[in-house]
């Protein structure tokens, strides 16, 4: 990537935000943003119980 190049401004969601200011493209974006957060969130509970679950077999017999 050159110096020069723009870079793209990461997205950015507060939860609870006042959205009667967005329009219909700003509300559609931000829906996909939390989409991507929720499934990042999944992902990674998914990792942490199925670590759980292992030390838990490992430490049960």
């Amino acid at each position: 990537m050159d110096w020069d190049e723009p870079t793209k401004k990461p997205a950015t969601v507060t939860v609870g935000e006042d959205l009667s200011n967005l329009g219909i493209a700003e509300l559609e974006e931000r829906i996909v943003a939390l989409q991507g957060e929720i499934a990042r969130v999944e992902t990674e509970a998914a990792k942490k119980k199925a670590q759980a679950d292992a030390a838990a077999r490992l430490f049960q017999g």
